[in-house]
């Protein structure tokens, strides 16, 4: 990897690192042990909250039928936790790649937080895929554009994780709270929650410094790029909810069409934009975004 600039750190990112480093000291739990299986879980009942359903807010929320429904949250709820999957294994191969590394001396402390807590999450996630649904759903793959300068690639990694994050966290905020849904389901997403926050946090300062060193580093016209890729970005993150073989698993005819349907459908924007609201809205505030408009992918 390229050398690259030293971190425009500052004293509130300092602050923010010994905080967030003391915490996940004082919250640290074994998941092997926190954890209790059953061996089954309902199959007649919600797996996910129903406003998270991909079909939630169209026609076919009304039309499907509340068995469908619930077969439906079951595998919708094994395409979220596969998606987690793949987005951590990803996300461990980029940290990891940078710890110690020259332009990330003062964070390299908390990236050993970091790695070690998204390892436990990707088992707890996999574990619950293997166990319920007999599977791990892949993942689809956003073609790269063409190669980035090293602050530029920098930037983008953390702020790939970071939206993918604050996707993540929206569901698990919910659910985790959602008494309608079973125990195990409520703590997978609750204890999620729990360290994604931190996580969270420290992201958003780590990518408003990352900003600026790439501003300092690049062109207008190629952060006007990377702004374009980024919104590409978003769009394909939120249609990869949209899963076909979701569809198929629960029974659904054609779903090839329904996925077609649904990210054509233009009630499913609303629902979207709120799912993603925060990182959006966080993304404009430090200028990574000059507007709120995506694209159609």
């Amino acid at each position: 990897m390229a050398t690259t600039a030293a971190l425009p750190i500052t004293d509130r990112f300092m602050e923010v690192l010994a905080r967030l480093s003391e915490r996940s000291v004082e919250d640290y739990y074994n998941p092997y042990q926190t954890f209790q299986w059953p061996e089954t879980l309902e199959e007649n009942e919600f797996w996910m909250t129903p406003e998270l359903l991909s079909v939630y807010g169209t026609d076919h929320f009304d039309t499907l039928g509340e068995d469908t429904l619930k077969r439906l949250s079951k595998w919708e709820s094994i395409n979220f936790y596969s998606l987690n999957v793949h987005g951590i294994r990803e996300l461990l191969i980029e940290v990891v790649g940078r710890i110690h590394m020259p332009g990330f001396e003062v964070p390299s402390d908390f990236f050993h937080h970091f790695i070690g807590e998204e390892n436990e999450h990707m088992w707890f996630f996999s574990e619950f895929c293997r166990r319920y649904g007999n599977k791990i759903y892949g993942s689809p793959a956003m073609s790269a554009d063409s190669a980035w300068e090293p602050e530029i690639e920098n930037f983008l990694v953390f702020t790939r994780i970071l939206f993918f994050e604050e996707l993540v966290d929206n569901h698990n905020s919910l659910m985790g709270k959602d008494m309608s849904l079973c125990h195990t389901i409520r703590e997978v997403n609750r204890i999620h929650h729990q360290d994604e926050s931190r996580h969270i946090a420290f992201g958003r300062e780590l990518v408003s410094l990352l900003y600026t060193r790439m501003c300092q580093a690049v062109s207008a016209d190629r952060v006007r790029e990377v702004e374009a890729y980024l919104k590409r970005y978003v769009v394909f993150s939120v249609n990869s909810l949209y899963n076909p073989q979701v569809y198929k698993d629960a029974g659904i005819a054609d779903p090839l069409a329904l996925r077609k349907s649904l990210i054509a459908d233009e009630r499913r924007r609303a629902v979207e934009r709120k799912i993603i609201r925060k990182p959006l809205a966080f993304f404009q505030k430090i200028g990574i975004f000059s507007d709120d408009t995506l694209p159609v992918l």
